[in-house]
């Protein structure tokens, strides 16, 4: 039976005999239904109809679509202690995506930052032979299509290695998630947070939104416990959710600021 993928925020759902009639991710306020309706395709027609972008950023393996399809994410590869970490999804998976991953080393493990970028991250699972996947238990009711491979954690932090932690951001959903990578890809180390925060396009502040699409500002107390979340960590890097929307250089830097600058913004005291 097919497993459809819905057109708007790529995520692949479980497989049924019948087209779904909702997908509840772009029904919720922080996605959207496509203007055209409700629209499904398949990974076998995304094969046919979309190629993937393959390249470097940054120092690291970048994986997307070449063109056009859902939320524009793209994953990255991250050679680190913990493993090599394939750090969110897409909804297609490619024999030219899997050679290049396995000529880094291959991927010990997925881990994912937030429900709108689960795509077919199962399908990435098994392609790359049933490697885990880490998601936040908190997220776990927007998993719509279950599997053996996913792993779920708990509480505001995860450590993985020596080198690098999963944080719970909470705010866009309950348990976004950043990976901070404290000495890699460059010194200094990175911060990869998914939507917690974006990387605004002046790629020198960052900014919080419960819905990116819709423009509803996160709350100010879920911003304030970000910031106590990730005050520990340093980072001299920002990667963004999609291409080279990153912070390259004093990134933790602008953290602070674009946190300032929020809550006053919202009329919030920040100190």
């Amino acid at each position: 039976m097919p497993m459809y993928i819905c057109n708007t925020c790529g995520t692949q759902h479980a497989e049924t005999s019948l087209v779904p009639a909702h997908c509840v991710i772009c029904e919720d306020e922080r996605q959207y239904v496509g203007w055209d309706g409700q629209i499904w395709t398949t990974h076998e027609a995304l094969r046919i109809k979309y190629d993937l972008r393959i390249e470097e950023e940054e120092g690291l393996l970048a994986i997307g679509f070449s063109s056009g399809f859902a939320i524009p994410q793209r994953m990255l590869l991250l050679p680190t202690d913990a493993g090599n970490i394939l750090w969110e999804s897409i909804s297609l998976v490619t024999d030219k995506a899997l050679a290049a991953l396995k000529a880094r080393g291959g991927v010990d493990k997925i881990v994912i930052s937030h429900p709108h970028f689960y795509a077919a991250m199962v399908e990435w699972s098994e392609a790359l032979g049933g490697v885990p996947i880490l998601l936040h238990a908190a997220d776990k009711p927007w998993v719509l299509r279950s599997s053996s491979h996913i792993q779920f954690w708990e509480g505001d932090e995860k450590t993985l290695s020596p080198n690098v932690t999963l944080i719970r951001c909470g705010g866009h959903f309950p348990g976004s998630t950043a990976l901070h990578w404290k000495h890699g890809p460059r010194a200094g180390g990175a911060l990869f947070p998914g939507d917690a925060m974006q990387v605004a396009s002046d790629r020198r502040h960052v900014s919080f939104m419960y819905s990116y699409p819709n423009y509803i500002p996160m709350k100010p107390g879920d911003v304030l416990a970000m910031r106590a979340r990730l005050e520990a960590y340093q980072y001299e890097d920002i990667f963004g959710f999609t291409w080279k929307r990153n912070i390259i250089g004093e990134a933790r830097a602008a953290t602070d600021a674009s946190f300032t600058r929020y809550l006053q913004a919202v009329s919030v005291d920040t100190i």
